[in-house]
């Protein structure tokens, strides 16, 4: 039984290091991460290498930032404490012995002690409720090079934000968006 399970788990692993040394991705063998950014001078043009921007991606130029911190306020709910009750039940055992007409059985009985727990109310606790989380905005111009689309304004991470914040004035910026609005 036991070798059994051995031979099936070495053909496995004979298995699995063949695939993943074949690769499996575009640019495995070339040495190229498909998910990575290259600069769209530098290189042959027209290339499969080449990364496009993702579908999620936005441009254009920047208008403002602004940082919303998170809004909180106190609040009341029910305090939960855990109440337990010891109890007791009878345990049945059996014991079976001999075979055929010899056959016996025997039975005691036990007692067993245990818990048993439910939360139950126990007035009222006072916690900090946030009423508005953490954003950060960058609002763009032009956006996708359509001069019609002004005053956008985009939620983005941290990282986006304080990348925009250091950005001159009406600098092309491009970014994924983490939500829109502000």
């Amino acid at each position: 039984m036991f070798g059994k399970r051995l031979l099936v788990a070495g053909a496995t692993a004979i298995l699995i290091a063949g695939l993943g040394a074949c690769g499996g991705g575009e640019g495995g063998a070339r040495g190229v991460d498909p998910g990575a950014v290259t600069d769209a001078g530098q290189g042959s043009a027209g290339t499969a290498q080449e990364a496009s921007p993702s579908p999620d991606t936005v441009s254009g130029l920047k208008d403002a930032v602004r940082h919303l911190a998170a809004r909180t306020t106190r609040a009341t709910r029910p305090h939960l404490v855990r109440k337990c009750t010891s109890a007791t039940r009878q345990v049945r055992h059996t014991q079976r012995t001999g075979t055929g007409t010899h056959r016996t059985t025997r039975t005691w009985y036990t007692t067993e002690r245990y818990q048993s727990c439910k939360k139950v109310r126990a007035g009222t606790e006072t916690y900090t409720r946030t009423v508005r989380s953490q954003r950060w905005c960058v609002r763009l111009d032009d956006v996708e090079g359509d001069t019609a689309r002004d005053d956008v304004w985009y939620q983005v991470t941290p990282a986006a934000y304080h990348e925009a914040r250091g950005a001159d004035e009406r600098a092309r910026l491009e970014f994924t968006p983490a939500g829109t609005g502000c």
